[in-house]
């Protein structure tokens, strides 16, 4: 969340935040809420001293019937001062954990997807001279993915993965774990439940109105849509001495998502799907290292679809687009041949203190003085939509799939392609 005294002294920015991300929240109602619960709590304390001015007067004496009398009445008071203190504090909260972060003054302004802005282009989509095919044809004909089962047995939007498959997800996951250790991440495989404070805290509202978060009934947690929730909560109510940062985790968890609401061509197969697997960077920053880190992000990214070689885009999201808690964002969009369109494939934002101000996460600069430290957040790879963008890019001509160089070293006796079974 925004700290209360930044969103006084910034009116401006915040509305104009709150305009462009397409929130609904009322400043001006925030703000005098805001007054109202000051000056209640400026009564209580009044209240509480003159309480205790009373009690001093009596020390060592009988009190008078006027002193109990108006002890009496103070209490009262007070008791009738902090039920509307405590009221009025519910709906302060309520409202000031929906105003969104600010946005970088870069950001482009615009309603949704449709208007986030082209940074570069790398790699060129794949000309075939055959009829290509789309992931869920290549991974039936292959015998890779099955989702008739798995709707079945866990119902649409699930899937089995198989045989080659398999060791390719695997293969993925190993690179790129290799890769970020050599970057300086900690390595993680984190819980895939987290509790109500933790998914708050990261920006993910589990009773929010786009419901797509699976709770576990009769618990205070739910399944996680993404590791950011687990690795951003894992610092929390702690104080990080500025030496230590930058932080860098990266961390392996299933991801849960109800994907309510998702319609169209581009959902079919791997695209959107209830459950997957995502390798997550997440990192804690001072304010000052965390612009320079989110381009650092993006890069390693670049380099890890460079690798792959799958050709991607790199879009700058804009303001309708950016979310709640990210202050920038760049998504990567891997070419797919099932759209003839780009698609999403991973994404990094930097959140600078909110995130952080929510888990209450600081850090003691070289005087002594603590303050909320940045956080950042990047997706490496997932199980899903990085393999849909292999099968469908790397396919032959003879219906087989080739592994990319940069995996075969993680495949069993070095495998280089996926063929059709006997």
């Amino acid at each position: 969340m925004l700290d209360i005294k930044f969103i006084r002294e910034n009116v401006k920015q915040v509305k104009e935040a709150v305009k462009n991300k397409n929130i609904k929240v009322d400043i001006d109602s925030l703000l005098s809420l805001d007054e109202r619960r000051r000056a209640l709590q400026m009564k209580v304390d009044s209240l509480r001293a003159s309480r205790n001015e009373l009690a001093q007067a009596g020390k060592g004496s009988k009190p008078t019937i006027e002193q109990i009398a108006k002890g009496k009445k103070i209490k009262e008071e007070v008791v009738e001062m902090e039920k509307e203190f405590t009221k009025v504090e519910v709906d302060y909260l309520e409202m000031l954990e929906k105003v969104p972060n600010v946005m970088h003054p870069d950001v482009p302004i615009g309603q949704d997807d449709n208007d986030n802005r082209e940074v570069e282009i790398v790699g060129a989509p794949p000309q075939f001279k055959f009829e290509a095919k789309d992931h869920l044809q290549l991974g039936k004909d292959l015998d890779l993915l099955d989702f008739e089962t798995a709707a079945k047995v866990s119902g649409s939007g699930f899937f089995y993965v198989k045989n080659e498959l398999v060791f390719l997800e695997l293969a993925l996951i190993q690179y790129t774990f290799d890769k970020l250790a050599t970057k300086g991440f900690k390595p993680f495989i984190t819980p895939d439940i987290a509790r109500s404070f933790a998914m708050k805290g990261t920006g993910y509202n589990p009773r929010g109105n786009e419901d797509q978060i699976y709770e576990i009934a009769g618990e205070d947690s739910s399944l996680i849509a993404t590791a950011e929730i687990t690795l951003g909560s894992y610092l929390a109510n702690q104080v990080i001495d500025e030496q230590k940062l930058p932080i860098k985790y990266v961390g392996l968890s299933h991801c849960f998502r109800k994907e309510s609401g998702a319609y169209g061509k581009e959902s079919r197969g791997l695209y959107r799907v209830h459950q997957f697997s995502k390798v997550e960077m997440f990192l804690f920053s001072t304010p000052e290292q965390s612009n320079d880190l989110l381009e650092e992000m993006k890069n390693i990214e670049k380099e890890i679809y460079i690798e792959l070689g799958i050709p991607f885009r790199v879009l700058d999201i804009c303001s309708g687009d950016l979310g709640s808690p990210a202050y920038k964002k760049y998504d990567l969009e891997a070419w797919m041949p099932m759209k003839n369109d780009w698609g999403e494939i991973t994404s990094c934002s930097n959140c600078t203190d909110y995130q952080a101000r929510r888990l209450n996460i600081k850090y003691k600069n070289r005087n002594g003085a603590s303050n909320f430290l940045h956080t950042l957040n990047g997706t490496a790879i997932t199980t899903s939509r990085t393999p849909l963008a292999i099968l469908e890019n790397y396919q032959q001509a003879d219906g087989s799939v080739l592994i990319p160089e940069v995996l075969q070293k993680y495949m069993p006796g070095n495998m280089k392609k996926i063929s059709a079974k006997l």
